[in-house]
């Protein structure tokens, strides 16, 4: 994925600083929405466009950490980056905690911020990937039949063919079958495969 087919969001209430940082990421490279206001980047949040948000600690109406908790709210899952000229111990430890990829003071250093960025799209980029993965997953045991779907937690947890026969009160020969479908459904090789298969689409 090229830089500009990221966009990084802008969010901070002093023109001056607003136009600086989008100077400054578009001569990187990078595609900008700069936004005067929380509000204003909340109207027009993007649906799931990769990218990351660089956004003021202190702002009118909506600070920084309210808008990365509305964020989160609404389901947006990009990565922040917090710039303050204010800065204070509580504030970072709660972005940290909220997901914050960096929390820098005004002003910052050019290639600090810009290494910082490159770290949130990294983030991105892996979150986007297991999300991609998990719902691979997901659909590969949304196609399992009921009877599979059965046979495979039960392998999971260990019992042997005979086992999960007597369990469903049916022919070992049968669970067999249905466990050889489930295996090549789910593309495990093997039964430890399986386990962490089904660990991962369970924490999904």
């Amino acid at each position: 994925m090229t830089q500009t087919e990221r966009t990084i969001f802008v969010v901070d209430d002093d023109p001056s600083v607003l136009r600086s940082l989008e100077r400054l990421l578009r001569s990187a490279g990078y595609a900008v929405e700069a936004h005067a206001s929380p509000r204003g980047f909340l109207d027009h949040a993007p649906a799931d466009r990769p990218g990351c948000v660089v956004v003021d600690l202190r702002m009118p109406e909506i600070g920084g950490l309210d808008l990365q908790e509305e964020l989160a709210r609404r389901g947006f899952e990009l990565p922040l980056v917090f710039l303050t000229g204010h800065g204070d111990v509580p504030s970072s430890v709660r972005a940290m905690k909220g997901g914050a990829v960096d929390f820098l003071s005004k002003p910052c250093d050019d290639t600090e911020l810009l290494a910082a960025v490159e770290r949130a799209l990294a983030r991105d980029a892996e979150a986007r990937a297991a999300r991609a993965e998990k719902e691979a997953l997901r659909a590969r045991f949304a196609a399992l039949t009921p009877r599979e779907r059965e046979v495979c937690l039960l392998v999971a947890r260990g019992l042997l063919n005979k086992q999960i026969a007597v369990e469903l009160g049916t022919a070992e020969k049968t669970i067999k079958v249905h466990r050889g479908r489930v295996m090549e459904k789910l593309g495990a090789a093997s039964v430890a495969d399986l386990v962490r298969l089904v660990d991962r689409v369970q924490d999904a």
